[in-house]
């Protein structure tokens, strides 16, 4: 009968892509989260930023659907232009910053994620911009878990693997915290540089190399360079060994 058909109906208008501020600064990781987002037909990355300054520029520029933000950075960090920010668009933090302090002092200004580099892979990450683009928290279980223990729960590893949808590999953090004196003050000692000392922190979770190079969206041979350094730094000839004493049980 006329009017009860949908045939002609004009066809749906696709939704706008989510548009993205990827605010790091390290240049290889912000290539490689613009290459991996990017790809999506409902994300784009509208703008890099390389410190806090950048990308509050870059906000006010393009007025993106979602930032994510790296903690530190030179210049300005990332809790210091979060307060900025989060008046802006919805902010996640993506970043190698795994204390309990940082990251409640982040979700106190405003952030309504954080994602620890690590603990997720790349479908994890589409669909935490996806849910921080629609409103909805999201967070890796290092980032619960301190939460967790902010609200005076205490944050088992029980309760962390009943947490929906998220991978739960041992962390450094985890492992650190069974030493309470272990500290930058201690890791300092070896002098690493900041990738060598992101990279032991993945090495002491559990990661084999091509983990760590997909995390660190570097390649297998550039991981094994930094291990050979670190290894020298650290006078170790394992894994486990570089582990221990990175972590202060050795």
């Amino acid at each position: 009968m006329p009017g009860n058909s949908f045939e002609n109906l004009p066809p749906a208008t696709p939704a706008a892509p989510l548009r993205l501020v990827v605010a790091d600064d390290n240049p290889v990781v912000r290539a490689g989260l613009t290459a991996l987002l990017s790809g999506r037909e409902d994300i784009t990355v509208v703008a890099e930023a390389a410190n806090g300054r950048e990308a509050c520029e870059a906000a006010l520029r393009h007025r993106p659907d979602v930032i994510l933000l790296d903690v530190r950075m030179p210049d300005v960090d990332g809790i210091s232009a979060l307060p900025y920010l989060v008046r802006l668009a919805p902010v996640m933090m993506l970043t190698y910053s795994y204390e309990p302090e940082t990251i409640q002092e982040a979700v106190r200004l405003g952030a309504g994620g954080y994602l620890v580099h690590g603990e997720f892979g790349v479908e994890q990450l589409v669909r935490a911009v996806r849910d921080i683009g629609e409103g909805r928290p999201h967070f890796t279980p290092t980032a619960a878990g301190a939460l967790l223990e902010q609200l005076g729960v205490r944050a088992t590893a029980h309760i962390v693997r009943e947490l929906p949808d998220f991978p739960t590999p041992i962390s450094s953090q985890n492992l650190s915290q069974l030493q309470p004196g272990v500290g930058q003050s201690v890791r300092s000692r070896f002098r690493l540089s900041s990738r060598e000392a992101e990279i032991m922190d993945l090495i002491a979770s559990g990661m084999n190399n091509q983990q760590i190079a997909a995390a660190c969206f570097i390649s297998e041979k550039t991981v094994k360079n930094h291990i050979n350094r670190i290894f020298a730094k650290l006078q170790s000839t394992s894994r486990s060994q570089a582990a221990a004493k990175w972590l202060g049980v050795a």
